[in-house]
């Protein structure tokens, strides 16, 4: 065979390929097509049952958003200050968590997490997502013997949310497990 021969069949070769990926292609998108038709179809029937089993329970609606908003205005405030770090979490009556927030999300890094400083902006930042759900009062707990404790708690109450109590939860051992070594510096 010529060289001109075999280039051609290599060139043919190359277009059959070309091809047979295309049609792959074509098949895969056309299932993927079909299954979210089929997923659409599934999801259409739940509704139309989830309705049909509603409709005589139609007096038990759920409640106005001002209901939800007057149920979930006071809370509990979370505020954990280690000597690395505090981390502020407020939640509602239930215990369900609305707002957190860490002075790793609120971008500090290294050693000024555990800095009061950081304190004050993660306790603001976690203060403002609970008052844009709703949130008006909180009980303050906190846990830990870090640098931003009282600056967390002066945070919260300085972005608008009223305190009703505050409650140190700090764990104290009645003579527990055997302490570490005593730090040198």
């Amino acid at each position: 065979m010529s060289e001109e021969a075999v280039k051609a069949e290599a060139v043919e070769q190359e277009a059959v390929k070309e091809e047979a990926v295309k049609v792959k292609a074509v098949k895969k998108t056309a299932a993927k097509e079909k299954a979210v038709k089929a997923d659409a179809a599934k999801k259409e029937t739940a509704k139309t049952d989830v309705a049909a089993k509603s409709e005589p329970a139609a007096a038990e609606e759920k409640p106005a958003l001002s209901e939800a908003a007057a149920a979930m205005s006071a809370g509990i405030a979370f505020v954990r200050s280690t000597f690395n770090n505090t981390l502020v979490s407020i939640a509602d009556a239930r215990g369900g968590v609305i707002a957190w927030s860490s002075a790793g999300k609120a971008g500090f890094k290294g050693s000024r997490k555990c800095t009061a400083f950081a304190a004050t902006m993660v306790a603001q930042d976690a203060a403002r997502q609970a008052m844009s759900k709703g949130m008006h009062e909180v009980e303050v707990r906190i846990q830990g013997a870090g640098a931003g404790r009282e600056s967390a708690v002066r945070a919260i109450q300085s972005a608008g949310i009223h305190i009703t109590l505050i409650k140190d939860c700090t764990p104290i051992p009645h003579n527990g497990c055997r302490p570490r070594k005593r730090r040198r510096v």
